[in-house]
């Protein structure tokens, strides 16, 4: 499966200053950079994520998946500067 970053992705990434480029770990979908140096590998190949179901499954679909996600990851996704906190920035 092939992932491609989205313009959602990609405008949340310019707002938090950091860079995204597909990720070079074939079990990631994103590399996350900061002045030109890799901070997190992010977003599981194998699931979905806020942009990728709005287009496949309808707003609707997508904000129940997101709300899931967020209590889900709940602990690791507040911290700033972890790959839980880019993860939850960028895709959710």
């Amino acid at each position: 499966m092939s992932y491609s970053i989205t313009k959602y992705t990609k405008d949340k990434a310019k707002a938090l200053g950091v860079q995204v480029k597909k990720s070079t770990n074939k079990k990631k979908k994103i590399d996350v950079f900061k002045d030109k140096k890799k901070i997190a590998s992010i977003g599981s190949v194998g699931y979905g994520d806020y942009p990728t179901f709005m287009k496949t499954k309808g707003k609707e679909f997508a904000d129940k998946r997101r709300a899931a996600y967020k209590k889900r990851h709940q602990k690791n996704r507040l911290k700033k500067g972890t790959n839980g906190y880019y993860a939850d920035k960028l895709l959710w």
